[in-house]
């Protein structure tokens, strides 16, 4: 392989565990190598709850898409999600001692930092700290304030908040399957970079992803994430409920659902019918498609009504938080027909169907291009985007170096110390969530 640093994303949902690895191309595009899936059986509404399954299923992910890639899988990013995440809204500001000097890096991290004192229930711990907004002497709507004069820094931050034991877990069953946890990110984040494009992002824009056990919300507006939330509901209830209306086994549930399922009743005539063998000796059922669809629809309202009571506590019915560009569905849930339709109807907001391809190289498998597989190239991407980074901060620890051994440079070839990039809190996380997983053994 040349050069071309390859990344794997593995996304440990409720109904399938997806390794995925990938690299850049010449073109900066996204190549997938290979993929690899299994059934997850451990793990309830984004949740893992049985810690041996889960290993199982994430090695047997790994081999096949080892087999797949021809890669040995060493490193993956892994993504959270499940009922635990909630978000809330919350401002904050520091006093600055010297007003003389312009607001810098330590500035932000000290405001920052000053967020992470919110006192949590039990459990929880602060994932994400995004700050929205600052405002520097009361001087609002800055996007920047590094580089300006002022004596009282303040923003708005928009703070994820989830179960330390969750992501723990997480992390346990990762290395139990023998890998390396490169990074954490948070689902709903990378489904958005996956399939949202930056004009979209700038507009305002929801995104839903409805997965078997969550559907999770993802806001956007002037480039900045706004809002989060994960709705403990998803494509599972769905067939749960099939199950039981037409008490058939879970397996034909699931079938009826993704052959003959729709969202919207009146789309199926009455005498449609669908016949489904009965048990050992047992009559065949026959099941009308009508039905099949009520039963669909009362739940999929009930899921899209959640999540349109989230998009609007995020303050989309004022002018100025107005989502543009609509909502975009992914997810396996999203595959569903007449989802649209529906979901426009309910909220009356434009609505597409998102397709990882935004950043896929053009000749990509259309499996890959799937939304089924949003979560697992968006956390492709963003392993690729970390090890961007690392490269790029250890270029420019050595060029300081390197100068500083010449002394004979003159005072204006030194080259200044590397600015550190501010760590993302998930980067923080990943190392404490290391760190613990290293001295619990």
């Amino acid at each position: 392989m040349e050069g071309n640093k390859i990344s794997v994303g593995l996304d440990i949902g409720t109904t399938k565990i997806v390794a995925m690895v990938g690299r850049k191309n010449n073109y900066g595009k996204l190549e997938i190598l290979g993929i690899g899936k299994a059934k997850s059986l451990g793990v309830h509404r984004g949740v893992v709850n049985n810690i041996t399954q889960t290993i199982q299923s994430i090695q047997q992910a790994v081999h096949e898409a080892e087999a797949a890639s021809g890669v040995k899988i060493e490193e993956v990013t892994v993504g959270i999600a499940g009922q635990h995440i909630r978000s809330l809204q919350h401002s904050d500001y520091i006093t600055r001692a010297n007003s003389e000097l312009v607001i810098d890096e330590d500035d932000i991290d000290r405001l920052i930092n000053q967020v992470h004192k919110l006192v949590m229930l039990p459990g929880e711990e602060i994932i994400h700290v995004l700050p929205q907004e600052y405002k520097v002497d009361g001087q609002a709507e800055i996007k920047e304030p590094i580089g300006m004069y002022g004596g009282r820094l303040e923003a708005n931050f928009h703070v994820v908040v989830g179960q330390v034991s969750s992501i723990r877990n997480i992390g346990r069953c990762v290395k139990s399957a023998g890998l390396e946890l490169e990074g954490i990110t948070l689902e709903p984040l990378a489904s958005a970079n996956a399939v949202l494009s930056q004009d979209e992002k700038d507009a305002g824009v929801a995104l839903i992803d409805i997965g078997g056990g969550t559907t999770d919300l993802a806001i956007f507006r002037d480039g900045i994430i706004r809002h989060t939330a994960v709705i403990p509901f998803g494509g599972n209830v769905i067939t749960e409920d099939i199950k039981e209306g037409c008490s058939i086994i879970e397996k034909q549930a699931e079938l009826l659902k993704i052959k003959f399922g729709s969202a919207w009743p009146g789309e199926n005539k009455d005498n449609e019918i669908v016949s489904i063998p009965g048990l050992r000796g047992r009559e065949p059922k026959e099941i009308t498609l009508k039905n099949l669809s009520k039963i669909i629809h009362a739940r999929v309202v009930e899921i899209i009504e959640q999540v349109y009571v989230e998009i609007k506590n995020y303050g989309h019915e004022e002018q100025k938080k107005k989502l543009i560009a609509g909502i975009v569905l992914t997810g396996g849930g999203s595959q569903l027909n007449h989802l649209k339709q529906l979901v426009e109807y309910i909220t009356g907001m434009d609505t597409r169907i998102g397709f990882p391809n935004e950043h896929l190289a053009g000749d990509s498998d259309g499996e890959v291009t799937s939304p089924l597989y949003a979560t697992a190239v968006g956390l492709v991407m963003d392993g690729l985007k970390r090890q961007e980074k690392r490269k790029q901060e250890a270029v420019a620890q050595k060029a300081y170096e390197e100068a500083i051994v010449s002394d004979d440079a003159t005072e204006e070839e030194v080259i200044e110390k590397p600015v550190k990039e501010r760590k993302t809190f998930l980067d923080k996380l990943t190392e404490r969530v290391k760190d613990f997983l290293d001295n619990a053994e």
